[in-house]
């Protein structure tokens, strides 16, 4: 973010928020990526479909999203199964992008961990589940 960005946001210094997805299949993550870019400026392009990486352990999938700017409002996203998402930045910009993934997913909360300007929020996300309609 440059000078220009700080000043017109000064309440809100740092819009930047890093994201890792992780055990999730790669086309989850990148639904998740699809719905962020979407909805802000992020630094992975629409063509950078996730890979999965070779050898022991979980793979982690990282994004920065700049919030500072809204996109349009992403569509609901099919996931296979729940994905677990990690968010770090400054309160605003990570509850920005909370607000962002709603109409794109099912948010729940699984933790905090706040500190004197950033915080931590894992974050499970699932399909929206579609309302049921009556004499249908």
């Amino acid at each position: 973010m440059n000078s220009v960005e700080q000043a017109s946001h000064p309440e809100h210094p740092s819009a930047e928020v890093v994201v890792e997805v992780e055990g999730c299949r790669t086309a989850d993550a990148h639904a998740v990526f699809s719905a962020l870019r979407t909805a802000f400026r992020s630094d992975r392009a629409p063509d950078d479909v996730p890979q999965e990486m070779a050898g022991p352990g979980t793979t982690v999938w990282t994004s920065t999203v700049d919030v500072s700017e809204r996109g349009t409002e992403p569509e609901p996203r099919r996931l296979t199964a729940p994905v677990t998402v990690s968010l770090q930045g400054g309160y605003w910009a990570v509850d920005q992008l909370c607000a962002g993934l709603r109409p794109a997913f099912a948010v729940t909360v699984l933790g905090t961990a706040a500190g004197d300007q950033e915080k931590e929020v894992e974050l499970r996300l699932e399909t929206l589940r579609r309302p049921v309609t009556r004499g249908a």
